[in-house]
C-alpha cells in the first residue's frame, strides 16, 4: 500500500510529455483546490471571538481564554509554515507537487481535528499543537507545492504563474468566512438562562445561587446579546459552563472537508518535462535577461540580497498579517459598540471575506503587473501602504469623537488595499527571487524566504495583542474612575478598589462601564489599536528602505556551470 502511494506521488509518475493531453490549465485547477483549502487560515479571526467565550458562551467568563492566549495560535501556525517551507522546500522540489500536496492534506486535517479536541476539553496546549503546529505544517506544504510547478508550466509569464498559484490561497477566506459562521450558528447551543437573579461577587467573579450552592455566572449586556444576530437571547445572567459555542464541532467538520478537497487537488498535480516551452510562445526579453545565471539555494544565504529581500518581505507582510489575525475582532471592537445592528448583522464576516477578496485580487493583479513594471518597482508600490497604516489612527479618533457610519467606507477600502499589497507581496516574491537568484532553485529559496513571513506573523499579532491589552487596561482604569463609586459597586458587586480583580475575571469591561459612565463620556474602544498601527508604520518604513538597497547578485555566487 505504502509502496503504491509512493509510486503514485513520485515525480517520475507525474511528469507529462509534450504529446500528453494534459495541459497547463489542469495544473492551475488542481492548485486552486489545494490553495483554496489552506487559504482558509486567513479566516482565523472568525475563531477568535467564540474561543474567547467557550465557557461563558454568550460572553467571556473568568476561566475563558484571553486574546493574549488565543491570537498567538495564528502566530505559531505561521512559524510552523516558515520552518516547514525552510526545511522541506528542497524535499518538495525533489519529490514533486503531488507528494507535497498530499502531505499538506494529511497534516492540515490532523491539525484541525486536534484543534477540535483541544477546544472540547478546553486545552490550550492541544490548540497550539493542532492549529499551531500541525495545521501550520500542512499550510507550509500546501503553499509551496504549486509555486515552482506553475513557474515551470508558465516560463513565458513568471509573474502570472505565481499569481495563478497563489490567487486561490488569498481567496480561501472568502469561502471559509461564511462557512465558519454557518457552522458556528448550526452547532450553537445557548447556555442556561437565569434571568434577573441576585448575584454576589467573590474575588472578582460573579456567582448566583443555583439549587443549594453558588455557581459561576456571566452577565450578558445588550451589546453582548446584539452580537448574536438571529438568535433569541436575552440580557441577564447565564450559567457558566452550560451551552456550546459550536467551535469544537466546527473544527471536526472542517477537518473532514479540507482533507477531501486537498487530496482531490493533489491527484491532479503534474509537471512538464524539463525544458518544456508553451507552443508558439517565447520567453520575454526582460525575463531572459534576468534568468541567465542561477545561485544555489545554500549559496543564496551568503548574499546580502537574500537578507534585504527578507527584510522587505517582513516589513510589507507585518501590516497585512496583523489585520488578518484579528480582522473580525477589530471590526466588532472598533465599530460594534457604535453601530451594533450593522456590525453584528453580518458586516464583520463580510469584512473578513472582503479582505480575502483584496488579498486574492492583489496576488493575481500585482504579480501580473510586475511582469511589466518590474519586481522591485512593485515593492515600492506595496510600501505606499504606509499612508493607510498612518491614516487609520486618525480615522479611529474621528470614530471615537464624532461617530459616523460613513467612516466604515474608508476603513474597509483602506483595509482591502492593504490586503492587496499583502497578497502581491507574496505572489510577486517567487518571480522576484527567480530574477535575482536565477530559475534553477526558486522553490528551495522561496521556502527559506518565507521565514520572513513567519517572523512577521509572530511579531505582528503578538504586538497587536500586547499593545491592545495594555491600551484596554488603561482605558478601563480611566473609565472606572470617571464612574460614580456607589453606582460602580452596585453594578459589579465590589468596590472600585477591587478593579484589578474584576478586570482579570472579565467582570468589568469597557462596554459595561460605558453603561454607568457620566453622560457625554467618549467610548475609548475605537482607539485601542492605534499604538499597534504606529508600530506597523515604522516597520513598513524599514521595508521601503531595505528595498532601495537590493542590487543584482555578484557573479562570484553563480553556479559554476552557469
Amino acid at each position: 500500500m505504502i509502496q503504491k502511494l509512493v509510486k503514485w506521488t513520485s515525480k517520475e509518475n507525474i511528469t507529462v510529455t509534450p504529446k500528453s493531453e494534459y495541459t497547463r490549465w489542469y495544473s492551475v485547477a488542481s492548485s486552486f483546490l489545494v490553495q483554496l483549502s489552506i487559504g482558509s487560515v486567513y479566516a482565523w479571526s472568525i475563531f477568535v471571538n467564540p474561543l474567547s467565550r467557550e465557557i461563558g458562551v454568550v460572553t467571556a467568563s473568568a476561566g475563558d481564554w484571553t486574546l493574549m492566549q488565543i491570537i498567538p495560535i495564528f502566530s505559531i501556525c505561521a512559524a510552523s509554515l516558515g520552518v516547514t517551507t525552510s526545511l522541506f522546500g528542497p524535499w518538495a522540489e525533489r519529490a514533486g507537487p503531488r507528494a507535497a500536496a498530499l502531505a499538506s492534506g494529511l497534516l492540515y486535517s490532523i491539525g484541525l481535528f486536534l484543534s477540535g479536541v483541544g477546544t472540547y476539553y478546553h486545552s490550550l496546549a492541544l490548540l497550539y499543537l493542532g492549529y499551531g503546529v500541525f495545521a501550520g505544517m500542512g499550510w507550509g506544504f500546501g503553499y509551496i507545492s504549486p509555486v515552482s510547478t506553475l513557474m515551470k508550466w508558465f516560463p513565458d509569464r513568471r509573474g502570472l504563474a505565481t499569481g495563478l498559484a497563489l490567487t486561490a490561497f488569498g481567496g480561501g477566506a472568502m469561502i471559509a468566512a461564511p462557512l465558519y459562521e454557518f457552522l458556528f450558528n448550526y452547532f450553537f447551543v445557548a447556555p442556561t438562562y437565569l434571568g434577573d437573579v441576585s448575584l454576589v461577587t467573590q474575588e472578582g467573579i460573579r456567582y448566583a445561587m443555583v439549587g443549594d450552592h453558588l455557581s459561576e455566572v456571566v452577565v450578558a449586556s445588550a451589546n453582548d446579546v446584539a452580537s448574536f444576530s438571529g438568535l433569541d437571547l436575552q440580557e441577564g445572567a447565564y450559567l457558566a459552563g452550560t451551552g456550546n459555542t459550536g467551535t469544537a464541532k466546527t473544527f471536526f467538520a472542517l477537518s473532514a472537508f479540507y482533507f477531501t478537497t486537498i487530496v482531490s487537488g493533489s491527484a491532479l498535480q503534474c509537471i512538464p518535462v524539463e525544458g518544456w516551452q508553451p507552443p508558439h510562445q517565447k520567453l520575454t526579453t526582460s525575463n531572459m535577461a534576468a534568468s541567465k545565471q542561477s545561485v544555489h539555494y545554500n549559496e543564496a544565504l551568503k548574499t546580502p540580497q537574500f537578507y534585504l529581500i527578507w527584510l522587505t518581505i517582513f516589513g510589507n507582510g507585518l501590516a497585512g498579517v496583523t489585520i488578518i489575525s484579528s480582522a473580525k475582532t477589530m471590526m466588532t471592537e472598533i465599530f460594534g459598540p457604535i453601530f451594533p445592528a450593522l456590525v453584528y448583522g453580518g458586516l464583520s464576516a463580510t469584512f473578513v471575506a472582503s479582505l480575502s477578496f483584496g488579498n486574492m485580487m492583489g496576488r493575481l493583479g500585482w504579480s501580473y503587473l510586475s511582469d511589466f513594471t518590474g519586481r522591485k518597482n512593485a515593492y515600492y508600490i506595496f510600501g505606499s501602504g504606509l499612508v493607510v497604516t498612518m491614516g487609520f489612527p486618525v480615522l479611529f479618533e474621528m470614530v471615537a469623537h464624532n461617530p459616523s457610519v460613513y467612516v466604515l467606507i474608508p476603513f474597509s477600502l483602506g483595509s482591502m488595499l492593504l490586503m492587496s499589497f499583502y497578497g502581491g507581496n507574496f505572489s510577486v516574491l517567487p518571480a522576484f527571487l527567480a530574477d535575482v537568484f536565477g530559475p534553477k532553485n526558486p522553490g528551495a529559496i522561496h521556502g527559506r524566504m518565507l521565514t520572513a513571513w513567519s517572523a512577521a506573523a509572530l511579531v505582528g499579532p503578538f504586538t497587536l495583542s500586547y499593545l491592545r491589552n495594555e491600551s484596554y487596561k488603561e482605558a478601563v482604569t480611566k473609565l472606572a474612575h470617571l464612574c460614580d463609586p456607589e453606582k460602580f459597586e452596585m453594578t459589579f458587586g465590589a468596590p472600585l478598589s477591587e478593579l484589578q480583580r474584576l478586570l482579570e475575571a472579565k467582570t468589568v469591561t469597557i462596554i459595561k462601564l460605558m453603561e454607568i459612565a457620566p453622560p457625554g463620556t467618549i467610548n475609548p474602544t475605537p482607539t485601542l489599536y492605534n499604538s499597534t498601527l504606529h508600530v506597523a508604520s515604522l516597520i513598513l518604513m524599514l521595508a521601503l528602505i531595505s528595498c532601495t538597497f537590493i542590487k543584482p547578485v555578484h557573479p562570484k555566487h553563480y553556479l559554476k556551470e552557469d
